[in-house]
């Protein structure tokens, strides 16, 4: 449980430590009885379902896998419905500049953490339909920040399914033959912690780089949301920053352990680059490389051999305009 108290949590290297050999018990176990009981095929019988964002009956899938989205179907106990209401009313109303940040300042965040890249390649699930991840990744934000998704339930069930595929993709990638512990636990806890940082903290900053107004009470809201987000998706309670002055020290502490250059945080960027600019009109198909490089600033855009394309002043506007979730957007109204 997330408690209020005035001290500020750190976050030492031997806590990471820890966690960097830890994945998700509850879910593992899930994937573990699965694959016990039907083998290896059923796993990945179950990973098509929870891969399908229109299907969340999940009445065919194994008792294991039901009982599992019944019992964790809940908000965490900490979850403040009014924090929720203010970050989901500030979404809606940014939602295209939200959008361009995930994309541009997010993503390409998470491929910095060197040994985290490593399994989102070898599930090749990224690099081999970029575009398609991108809009899961847009749709499961989007659907997170609908009052009606958590009202009717959808919220809920979308993100156990998210989790529940982090713990079939961890259990094929410890069964593959190609990982090496000494990278830590596939998507172990410190790199479960920096997504959820990249989708809160980071977007606030990006945000805040992009000159978009937020209000004290609506950062705390929006970092706020995405903690019950994360929680919900297996983040220990412990490596959910409970303000921005922990999400800061987090995100430094994680960047100083992780971020490193790699062929993979190289190749992921590089494929999610290609799909963004297939999206920009032909004019400004150099937008998308520009905006990244301002967003994560020369070093990690470097690291990550973003091309060298500065953001021409008179192209700042036209930023917000690059569809990045066309069709999300279209159809949130």
């Amino acid at each position: 449980m997330l408690k209020t108290v005035s001290l500020q949590r750190i976050f030492p290297d031997e806590l990471l430590d820890q966690y960097r050999q830890q994945g998700d018990p509850e879910a593992d176990a899930v994937i573990a009885s699965v694959a016990a009981q039907q083998g290896r095929e059923s796993v990945g019988l179950l990973m098509r379902w929870l891969g399908n964002t229109a299907d969340m009956d999940g009445l065919e899938q194994p008792s294991v896998v039901q009982a599992f989205m019944m019992t964790q179907a809940h908000l965490p106990d900490w979850a403040d419905r009014r924090k929720m209401d203010v970050a989901m009313r500030f979404f809606k109303k940014n939602e295209v500049a939200v959008g361009l940040t995930l994309g541009c300042y997010s993503l390409p965040y998470c491929y910095a953490g060197a040994d985290g890249a490593r399994v989102l390649w070898l599930s090749q699930r990224i690099h081999n339909d970029t575009r398609k991840r991108l809009e899961e990744t847009g749709e499961w934000v989007f659907g997170i920040m609908k009052p009606r998704d958590w009202e009717s339930g959808k919220a809920l069930r979308r993100t156990l399914k998210i989790r529940l595929l982090h713990a079939s993709i961890r259990w094929f990638t410890r069964h593959g033959g190609q990982w090496d512990l000494v990278w830590g636990y596939p998507i172990n806890q410190e790199d479960m912690a920096a997504t959820n940082l990249a989708f809160s903290y980071i977007v606030i900053r990006g945000l805040r780089k992009a000159g978009i107004p937020m209000t004290p009470e609506e950062e705390d809201a929006y970092l706020h949301q995405i903690n019950v987000a994360g929680s919900l998706l297996g983040v220990a309670d412990e490596l959910l920053p409970r303000n921005l002055r922990e999400a800061f020290h987090l995100e430094r502490t994680i960047a100083r352990r992780q971020f490193r250059p790699s062929e993979q945080g190289t190749g992921l960027t590089r494929s999610l680059l290609q799909a963004l600019e297939n999206l920009a009109p032909p004019a400004l198909r150099n937008l998308p490389a520009a905006q990244m490089r301002f967003f994560l600033g020369d070093e990690l855009a470097d690291l990550l051999n973003l091309p060298a394309v500065p953001l021409e002043k008179r192209l700042v506007g036209l930023a917000t305009s690059l569809p990045i979730f066309p069709k999300l957007l279209n159809s949130s109204l």
